[in-house]
């Protein structure tokens, strides 16, 4: 195993290294073929495209043929070509974990942590937790190491945004779904109802697209685990895939991605294959027996 997966890297390798070369002596070329060069490359980069995007689309709908599908995008070839084609997201999830995984223990030590909540447009938002009163550590050099970490460790991360804090969401026990309990006001700013509680069966999720009353939109899963309910934003922490076919492992109390096999707890989020990455969690409030979300930061 160990060999094939050398032999892959040094391919990877070999073809990078014809790309930066090809790509550099364009530059060497008159105006007049340069244009001619690029217009022919981004010619047969549209029709690749095209004709990856109905493979993977039709291998994805095959039941027979999806984990075929997995299979070929943990393929470091493969996965760059999806990549370069924007078909795939570059793994840059993982990376700002890894990063922040190895910040976390200076961070613990003085009372503090981190949770990457999620990556747009090259800005890592994340979340400061822990107050670090009476330690040497303010927040200002918490923010600090996690930006570090995260621009040093992952080259399309650009910038770090740190999120204000927030109540952890609510998450309430079937029990006090039938007896109505929840409080929530449904005329709050961000908040949504998803439907009846009990259309969630214990051990299922279901997904959901809300609008909230401004406008905001989020794709979300709601999951059932034991009595009880969270909502995530429909986003594999690993290439943001979508999770409507995750398997839930009730005994296990997991939440496994249908794409690449990544693992969460499935009641707080955190993934347990990549440690340091996790869902987005959004807040969750039951009244009279339907599940509300709010949308909205």
């Amino acid at each position: 195993m160990t060999d094939l997966r050398d032999a892959a890297a040094s391919e990877l390798e070999a073809l990078a290294t014809r790309v930066d070369a090809a790509v550099a002596a364009l530059g060497d070329l008159e105006p007049t073929a340069k244009a001619a060069a690029e217009e022919l490359k981004a010619a047969l980069e549209d029709i690749h495209r095209a004709g990856l995007v109905t493979i993977v689309q039709r291998m994805r709908a095959d039941d027979g043929a999806r984990p075929l599908l997995f299979d070929l995008v943990d393929d470091p070839v493969v996965r760059m070509l999806l990549t370069l084609h924007g078909i795939i997201r570059p793994d840059s999830m993982t990376l700002a974990g890894r990063a922040l995984e190895a910040v976390r223990p200076q961070l613990h030590s003085h009372g503090g942590d981190v949770n990457l909540v999620r990556i747009e447009d090259g800005v890592a938002l994340v979340r400061l937790e822990g107050a670090c009163n009476g330690c040497s550590m303010s927040s200002v050099t918490l923010r600090e190491l996690v930006e570090k970490a995260l621009l040093q460790g992952v080259p399309s991360i650009s910038a770090v945004e740190v999120l204000p804090g927030e109540p952890s969401p609510t998450v309430i026990s079937v029990e006090a779904v039938l007896t109505g309990r929840g409080g929530v006001d449904v005329e709050a700013e961000g908040w949504v109802r998803v439907g009846p509680a009990e259309a969630v069966s214990p051990g299922e999720l279901t997904g959901h697209h809300l609008v909230g009353v401004t406008g905001t939109q989020a794709d979300v899963i709601v999951v059932n685990l034991d009595q009880r309910f969270a909502a995530y934003r429909n986003e594999c922490a690993h290439e943001a895939l979508p999770l409507d076919n995750a398997v839930i492992d009730a005994a296990a109390g997991t939440l496994t991605c249908p794409w690449h096999g990544f693992c969460y707890d499935a009641v707080s989020g955190e993934c347990l294959s990549a440690p340091g990455a996790q869902l987005e969690q959004l807040p969750l409030r039951v009244d009279d027996g339907d599940i509300w979300v709010r949308v909205s930061e």
